[in-house]
């Protein structure tokens, strides 16, 4: 069911031209140890002006908006929380249009799932995004993402943190990841 509706939202947000990337719980289980996960995490290459062309690859999959008043809703969170008629699963769409993102996406690695191209974050991304989370779920997908992805580019995830760093006040995202890194390579 989950693999279905992947497939038919990588072809309906390419047929409606949004840049896109999986991430959350459905790219830990291509990168790391499998667990549950109830929902698809969806992050957009744009802005909230590009609403419109969301809503109608929405309708194309039969995900019925969350919120009541969805467009302030959505300008507050810069998230849109949508449902699947038929199987009750939860996909959040994140708009995010900042640099970084935008390089993930770029970034993104294509999965094929039931004959479509489906765009995941590249494992350095997933784990960029699970460190800024900073949940305990996270941070342990983040080891098991490291522990089954040794040829991943450390380099490139250290730059981004330390720019989270540098652009936020007392985080600690960098050290978070190290402490991580730290703990695997001590196993």
């Amino acid at each position: 069911m989950f693999e279905k509706l992947l497939s038919r939202i990588g072809l309906c947000l390419e047929n409606q031209n949004l840049p896109y990337m999986i991430i959350g719980g459905q790219a830990v289980l291509l990168y790391g140890e499998p667990r549950l996960t109830k929902d698809i995490d969806v992050t957009l290459g744009v802005n909230i002006d590009q609403l419109d062309h969301l809503l109608l690859a929405l309708r194309d999959l039969s995900l019925t908006p969350l919120p009541e008043d969805m467009e302030s809703f959505v300008k507050e969170t810069m998230v849109l929380p949508t449902q699947h008629e038929q199987t009750g699963i939860r996909v959040d769409f994140i708009f995010s249009y900042t640099p970084y993102e935008k390089n993930a996406i770029k970034r993104a690695r294509t999965v094929m799932i039931l004959g479509q191209k489906v765009a995941f974050a590249a494992p350095e991304d997933l784990i960029t995004h699970k460190v800024f989370a900073g949940r305990p779920r996270d941070l342990e997908d983040v080891r098991s993402i490291l522990l089954r992805n040794p040829d991943i580019d450390l380099q490139y995830i250290r730059k981004w943190l330390r720019e989270f760093d540098e652009s936020s006040h007392n985080e600690t995202f960098l050290e978070n990841f190290e402490k991580i890194f730290k703990d695997i390579n001590h196993l």
